[in-house]
C-alpha cells in the first residue's frame, strides 16, 4: 500500500521551531518531486514549499521564506520541513504530497499522493 505519513507537529510558542517529516512506504520517494502544503481552519489548501527529486531545487511561498527549510534524504526515503521563527498565522494542518516529476513543481491538483497531515499549532 502506497502511504505518506507526516510526523511531527505539535504545540509551540511564537518564535519557536518544529521539524516535520514525511516518510514514504511502500514506494520510494526520490523518483517524486515533494511540496508541502498546510490548511488553516476556514481556509483553503495552499502550497508551502516543493523540493525535486534530487534535492537541487526548491521553492517556497513568500508567507515563509527565509523561516522555512526544505530538504531531503532520499536514502532514508524521507522529506523534511524545518519550521523556525513561527508565527501564529503558520497554524494549520501540514500535509506532505508527491507528484511524479523530477523538477520542484508541486501545484496542488497535481499531486499523485497525499498523507493525511499533521496539526501545527503556534500559541502562546
Amino acid at each position: 500500500q502506497l502511504q505518506l505519513v507526516e510526523s511531527g507537529g505539535g504545540l509551540v510558542q511564537p518564535g519557536g521551531s518544529l521539524r516535520l517529516s514525511c516518510a514514504a512506504s511502500g514506494f520510494t520517494l526520490d523518483r517524486y518531486a515533494i511540496g508541502w502544503f498546510r490548511q488553516a481552519p476556514g481556509k483553503e489548501r495552499e502550497g508551502v514549499s516543493c523540493i525535486s527529486t534530487s534535492g537541487g531545487s526548491t521553492n517556497y511561498a513568500d508567507s515563509v521564506k527565509g523561516r522555512f527549510t526544505i530538504s531531503r534524504d532520499n536514502a532514508k526515503n524521507t522529506v523534511y520541513l524545518q519550521m523556525n521563527s513561527l508565527k501564529p498565522e503558520d497554524t494549520a494542518v501540514y500535509y506532505c504530497a508527491a507528484r511524479i516529476v523530477n523538477f520542484a513543481s508541486c501545484p496542488r491538483v497535481g499531486m499523485n499522493y497525499w498523507g493525511k497531515g499533521t496539526l501545527v499549532t503556534v500559541s502562546s
